[in-house]
C-alpha cells in the first residue's frame, strides 16, 4: 500500500520464500528457497502512518565532495583493475550501496530495476509472462528447465505447453545450464510483446517452437482452500498479503463454509509477509472489535501507530495457524495476534522473526532503496525481531547453529488468558512440530522422479499406460484414491533408475525411501493431470504439522471460548 509522503512511500519488508514456486517444486515435500529474496511470493508491506526521511540536512558541497570520490574511485578501478574494461559500473554502484545498508541491519536494502519491478508486481497479484510453472532439474551433469504446469487460459496454456516439456530456448538463446530464476526472467516481459521459445515436447522428444504473447497472469494469495476432513477447512495463505488477500480471503471462506466448514486451519507456512493493512483485515476477521491486533514504534511520534479491530460480527470457529521458519513479518503479525489474543492455536516451527520497518524511497531509473524506520509489537507488546547484531547475512537469514547460539534470552509476556509468550525471536508454536526432514538422499531422488514420470506420463513405460496423463484441469480435490502411487510403478521406477546408470543407489537406500518414492511419484502423476494445487493435497495428506493442527482444533476451539471471557469480565 502506498502512503503519502514526498517521492517515496513506506512498507514493511516482507520477503519470502516464497519462495518461489519453481524453487519449491525443485525440492522434496515444497523445502523452502532461500530467504529474503525477490521471488514469487515474496514482498513488502506498507506500513502505516506518513513518511518520516528527514531531508539531508548536510551542506550540498559536502554531498557534492562524496559523489565526486565516488566517481573518481570507479574511474580509478576501471582505468587499472586488471579486467577493468569488463566493470560494469551500474554494478558496483549497487553493490556499494548495498553493502553499505547492510552495515545498518540486514533488511535495509537496496533493489535494482529487476527486483523492484517484480515487487510492484507481486503487490499487484500478478506479474507479466506466460503462466507457466517452471523448474530445474538435472540429469548426467546437464541442467535444464522443464515446464511442470500452467494456468488456465493463460499463453502458456493455449500454446498447449505440457508436464515435462524442456525449455530450450528463447529468442534464440539456449537456456541449458542456467538457473530457473534466469529463465523466468528471460520469459517475463512487457505486457503484449511476443516470444519465440524452443520447446523439446515431452510427449515426442521432438523440438517445436512456438510463438507467446506476454500477458498478464493473476498471482493470488491464496493458492488453495478445500475441506481437509469433515466439518475442517484448510486455507493455504502462502503467497503473501497483496492487494487482494482480504476479498480473497471472505471468498474461501464462503465457499468452505457452504460445504460445511465448523473449524479452520490457517496455513501460513512460507509465507514472506506483504501488505500490513491486508494482513490486518485477516487477523480482525477472527477478533472482535476494539482487540488490539498491532502497534508500531518509530523515530518519531508520527511513526506510532496501532491497530484495532473493528469487526462486530468476528468468525468464532476453532481456528488453528501453521507457521515455519520462513513464516515473516506480516504473517508474523497475524499469527502474534491470534496468540496474543487466544484466539488460535500455532502449530509448527518457530516463525523467522523479522520485525522491522522499512521506508522506501525511489530512486531515479526505477530503482529502489529500503531503510529501517520503526518496530512492530504484537499485542501484548512483543518485538518479534532476532538479535542480528552479532552474525553475519548468512547465519542470520539460514538460521544456522551460529545463530541459534547468539539467541540471548527472550522477554516474557502474557496473553489474555495469563499464557506465558516470549518476544525477541520469532512466534513460538503452541505446539511445535518439525516438518518432514528433507534428506540428502531425497534430495537426490527428486531428479530422477521426476525423469521417470516424465517417461510414464509420455506413455513410454510399458504395462503403465494407465497413469499417462490425459487432463490438464485444475482445481480438482484430490483424494487418496486419486491416481494412487502402486507397487508396479515404484518397481519400475527402480528397474529405470538402474538401466540408466546415471543416478547410483544402493539397494538399502531405495527400500529406505520406498514411502518417500511412492509419495513423490504420485506428486508428479497429480500435477501433470491436474495441476500444481493438486499435487500440494498430495503433500497435505501426509503432512505432520497439518496432522497435528487437526488434532489440536479442539483445544484451539476451548482457549477461544475462555478467552471471550475474560474480555467479557473486564
Amino acid at each position: 500500500m502506498y502512503q503519502a509522503g514526498r517521492n517515496f512511500r513506506v512498507f514493511l519488508i516482507a520477503s519470502a520464500l516464497a519462495a518461489s514456486v519453481p524453487a519449491q517444486l525443485k525440492s522434496p515435500l515444497n523445502a523452502p528457497a532461500e530467504p529474503f529474496s525477490i521471488k514469487r511470493g515474496s514482498t513488502f508491506t506498507a506500513s502505516g502512518g506518513s513518511a518520516t526521511i528527514p531531508p539531508n540536512a548536510e551542506p550540498e558541497t559536502k554531498t557534492s565532495r562524496i559523489a565526486a570520490e565516488i566517481r573518481d574511485a570507479e574511474d580509478i578501478i576501471a582505468r587499472n583493475y586488471i579486467d577493468g574494461r569488463k566493470i560494469s559500473r551500474a554494478e558496483m554502484t549497487e553493490s556499494a550501496l548495498t553493502g553499505a545498508l547492510h552495515t545498518l541491519d540486514p533488511h535495509s536494502n537496496f533493489h535494482g530495476v529487476a527486483d523492484w519491478k517484480d515487487l510492484l508486481d507481486e503487490q499487484k497479484s500478478g506479474y507479466t509472462g506466460i503462466g507457466a510453472t517452471i523448474a530445474n532439474f538435472e540429469r548426467s551433469g546437464v541442467l535444464d528447465t522443464f515446464i511442470l504446469a500452467t494456468f488456465p487460459g493463460s499463453p502458456a496454456s493455449r500454446a498447449q505447453l505440457r508436464y515435462g516439456d524442456k525449455i530450450v530456448a528463447i529468442n534464440g538463446e539456449k537456456m541449458t545450464g542456467k538457473a530457473s530464476d534466469d529463465v523466468r526472467d528471460k520469459i517475463r516481459g512487457a505486457n503484449g510483446t511476443v516470444l519465440r521459445m524452443s520447446i523439446e515436447r515431452a510427449a515426442t522428444n521432438q523440438i517445436e517452437t512456438v510463438e507467446l504473447r506476454r500477458g498478464r497472469v493473476p498471482q493470488p494469495s491464496i493458492p488453495d482452500a478445500y475441506i481437509l476432513r469433515p466439518g475442517v477447512g484448510y486455507i493455504e495463505l502462502s503467497e503473501g498479503f497483496n492487494y487482494t488477500t482480504s476479498d480473497e480471503f471472505d471468498v474461501a471462506m464462503r465457499e468452505l463454509k457452504r460445504q460445511g466448514m465448523r473449524s479452520l486451519v490457517l496455513d501460513l507456512r512460507n509465507n514472506g509477509g506483504g501488505i500490513v493493512d491486508q494482513a490486518v483485515k485477516v487477523a480482525e476477521k477472527f477478533l472482535p472489535a476494539g482487540t488490539l491486533i498491532l502497534s508500531q514504534k518509530g523515530r518519531s511520534r508520527i511513526d506510532n501507530r496501532v491497530w484495532r479491530s473493528a469487526n462486530t460480527n468476528p468468525e468464532t470457529m476453532p481456528l488453528v495457524v501453521l507457521v515455519n521458519e520462513d513464516t515473516a513479518s506480516a504473517s508474523e503479525i497475524v499469527a502474534g495476534a491470534f496468540q496474543d489474543n487466544d484466539r488460535a492455536m500455532i502449530v509448527g516451527d518457530k516463525t523467522f522473526g523479522k520485525g522491522l520497518v522499512q521506508s522506501v524511497l525511489d530512486l531515479p531509473g526505477s530503482t529502489g532503496l529500503t531503510l529501517t524506520t520503526a518496530r512492530y509489537l504484537t499485542p501484548s507488546g512483543r518485538s518479534i525481531q532476532r538479535d542480528y547484531t552479532r552474525m553475519d547475512l548468512y547465519d542470520y537469514f539460514n538460521h544456522t547453529e551460529n545463530a541459534a547460539a547468539l539467541v540471548g534470552s527472550s522477554i516474557a509476556m502474557r496473553t489474555v488468558t495469563d499464557r506465558t509468550v516470549f518476544g525477541g525471536d520469532g512466534i513460538t508454536p503452541d505446539e511445535k512440530v518439525k516438518a518432514d526432514e528433507i534428506t540428502a538422499l531425497r534430495a537426490a531422488l527428486v531428479d530422477p522422479i521426476f525423469f521417470f514420470a516424465r517417461e510414464v506420463l509420455s506413455g513410454r513405460i510399458a504395462g503403465l499406460e494407465s497413469y499417462t496423463a490425459t487432463s490438464f484441469t485444475t482445481g480438482n480435490r484430490v483424494t487418496p484414491r486419486d491416481l494412487p502411487s502402486t507397487e508396479a510403478l515404484k518397481s519400475a521406477f527402480l528397474s529405470f533408475v538402474k538401466k540408466q546408470g546415471t543416478w547410483r543407489f544402493s539397494d538399502k537406500q531405495l527400500t529406505a525411501e520406498a514411502a518417500f518414492i511412492k509419495l513423490r511419484l504420485r506428486y508428479n502423476i497429480i500435477m501433470a493431470s491436474y495441476g500444481v494445487n493438486a499435487a500440494q493435497q498430495v503433500v497435505t495428506e501426509d503432512d505432520p504439522q497439518v496432522a497435528k493442527a487437526v488434532e489440536t482444533l479442539p483445544r484451539a476451539g476451548q482457549l477461544a471460548q475462555l478467552a471471550a471471557k475474560r474480555r467479557l469480565n473486564k
